[in-house]
């Protein structure tokens, strides 16, 4: 496998996310190969006065009934109580996470983005990269699941992170956790995708996987390559959210 040089050069999963906070409110979105989505999160300062969920592609035909639960989950909490612990299974995972990065950065002001990468496996091999405003903050490797590098992480799984993400500084602890989660939802793009296309036969860990919306649930929505270069995750969408904020 080449050099971390050619990095952004391996074929694999690509996830963009962007934050964008001013005054009273805060964008935040993501796109990957099967998600493009936003949370707009408005606030006084100390309370969540609206949340507006938006989106261009989701991968199943019941997704778009999470956006009303997110409503639910959010909307009139304190900043201070919009957290991963709230509800999330029973929410669209992503436009959760989306919703608790706008409140984490409710008290700033500008821009921030996060490129992951993450290479397709050779000989059970990943590399895995986080970078924020173009600067790498994280980057391992794993090996049949298992991380070898850098030390710190090594022999540990990207399930097994939690109590070594804890000791970082804030900002590195943020890049930590959307690269272990987005690694994870990563492995998803060499599964074939019959062997992912009935929700009931998924793990109940999010709002389309309860039992009373699997059985409905039908596998849709394009899915881009956004390795090789053609296309820029939010190019489009991600212009259109923010020149409407």
């Amino acid at each position: 496998m080449p050099e971390y040089a050619e990095f952004q050069d391996l074929p694999g999963y690509r996830r963009r996310i962007v934050v964008e906070a001013r005054e009273g409110v805060v964008a935040a979105l993501l796109e990957d190969d099967i998600h493009c989505l936003a949370v707009i999160l408005r606030h006084d300062g100390t309370r969540v006065t609206a949340i507006e969920p938006q989106f261009d592609r989701l991968p199943w035909t019941t997704c778009p009934g999470a956006l009303a639960k997110l409503v639910e989950t959010f909307d009139g909490f304190l900043l201070a109580e919009v957290t991963a612990r709230r509800e999330k299974k029973q929410n669209c995972t992503h436009f959760h996470d989306m919703a608790v990065l706008a409140a984490a950065h409710s008290g700033e002001q500008g821009r921030v983005v996060f490129d992951i990468l993450v290479s397709d496996p050779v000989d059970e091999l990943r590399l895995l990269e986080v970078r924020r405003d173009g600067t790498m903050v994280h980057r391992w490797a794993e090996r049949s699941g298992m991380l070898s590098t850098p030390a710190e992480v090594a022999g540990q799984t990207l399930f097994s992170l939690r109590s070594w993400i804890g000791t970082l500084d804030e900002p590195r602890k943020e890049a930590a956790r959307l690269l272990q989660w987005a690694a994870i939802v990563a492995r998803g793009r060499t599964m074939p995708l019959e062997s992912q296309s009935k929700a009931s036969e998924l793990p109940l860990n999010c709002y389309t996987f309860q039992p009373e919306r699997a059985v409905h649930a039908i596998r849709n929505g394009a899915r881009r390559d956004f390795s090789d270069g053609s296309q820029v995750p939010l190019a489009g969408f991600g212009d259109r959210v923010l020149a409407a904020l």
